[in-house]
């Protein structure tokens, strides 16, 4: 099964963080999987002398198209906040509607994507 890789997991992947390791075994098995807005996201955290080579590397790892449906996301924020939910953001929301619609798994450190397994349902990976 794909794994979409959050942008928590590719900042401590660089760092050589707690699961740098998993990410690793990831990559060798060509499990991973990604989007526009994971690598928008991860710009920020590179340091500027490496940025072109990451944005490379990440631009030959397989990457789903972006279909949002904003009327999805509206949906999905009600129930979030019905549920007891705050504080989702919107491009959290996109991630796991992209997740959804293709099928596989997220990895993230972010505690948003393990409350949101119930209301998308999404598969979070390692969890």
């Amino acid at each position: 099964m794909q794994v979409l890789v959050d942008t928590s997991i590719w900042v401590d992947y660089f760092r050589s963080g707690i699961k740098s390791s998993e990410l690793s075994i990831l990559i060798d098995e060509n499990l991973i999987v990604t989007n526009d807005i994971i690598i928008a996201e991860l710009i920020p955290y590179l340091k500027v002398k490496r940025q072109n080579k990451i944005i490379q590397l990440l631009s030959e790892i397989m990457k789903f198209p972006l279909k949002i449906d904003w009327e999805e996301i509206i949906q999905l924020q009600v129930k979030c906040l019905k549920s007891g939910i705050s504080g989702v953001g919107i491009p959290d929301l996109i991630i796991a509607q992209n997740s959804r619609q293709n099928s596989c798994s997220i990895y993230s450190l972010d505690r948003h994507f393990l409350m949101l397994q119930k209301i998308v349902g999404i598969g979070n990976y390692g969890h």
